[in-house]
């Protein structure tokens, strides 16, 4: 019996230690990171690798970031930029002078840029922060996707929707002017060339009265008229 109770009485005791434990551990996890998971780039172009933190501790120069980078293929993990006050870029490596920093750490900003990427700059990036007495966060990786600009061309949802809502529109409209266009070309076809008489059209020759009409009988009495005044008197 007293066994028993020496036992249970020892595990009442370590309780509060494990307790302890377990807050410390909360309160050394108060930092917290975020990176984008995936970053594609053109080559050549200058690419940004975000990253920012949250600390519940106040911001002093003994804050440090560290950007680390492990090839597609795989590896060794190496570190490409350190920063404490000031920026230190890598002065070795296929990073040598082409690591630029971004970021503000009275911000929580931590972000750095790559220049002229290439597409064996391809892997994986870890952005860590450390500041005293916050030491310890999650992990985040980002993967940088580097390719040429003119094999890069791939659809959004956004530009798959657009090109689905608007290319019945304009098939449409191109089956309308084609068929406009074969109308017209068909009237013009159908248009001779030549003058077509007027169905009122005036005759340069004088009209000829006809006998039995009034017109006609007036001429003939003035004819006939003329005629008698011009006969010899003898």
């Amino acid at each position: 019996m007293r066994c028993g109770a020496a036992a249970a009485a020892g595990r009442l005791l370590l309780l509060p230690r494990a307790v302890l434990l377990l807050l410390g551990v909360c309160n050394a996890l108060s930092l917290e990171i975020i990176a984008s998971s995936k970053v594609r780039a053109f080559v050549g172009e200058q690419v940004s690798l975000k990253c920012s933190f949250k600390s519940s501790s106040h911001i002093t120069e003994s804050l440090t970031v560290d950007w680390t980078y492990q090839p597609l293929t795989g590896g060794q993990m190496e570190t490409i930029f350190h920063y404490q006050s000031v920026p230190y870029p890598t002065t070795v490596g296929k990073f040598k002078g082409r690591i630029s920093w971004l970021g503000n750490v009275a911000k929580g900003d931590a972000s750095i840029a790559i220049q002229s990427p290439a597409v064996s700059d391809n892997g994986t990036f870890i952005c860590s922060v450390k500041n005293p007495p916050d030491v310890y966060h999650n992990i985040p990786q980002t993967t940088l996707i580097v390719t040429e600009r003119g094999l890069s061309f791939q659809l959004t949802s956004a530009a798959l929707l657009s090109i689905l809502v608007f290319l019945p529109s304009i098939i449409v409209v191109v089956l309308l002017l084609v068929r406009m266009g074969r109308k017209f070309g068909v009237l013009k076809e159908k248009k001779k060339p030549g003058c077509k008489k007027s169905s009122i059209e005036v005759s340069d020759e004088p009209e000829q009265a006809e006998p039995d009409s009034c017109l006609g009988k007036l001429k003939n009495w003035c004819l006939n008229c003329v005629d008698t005044d011009e006969e010899d008197p003898y």
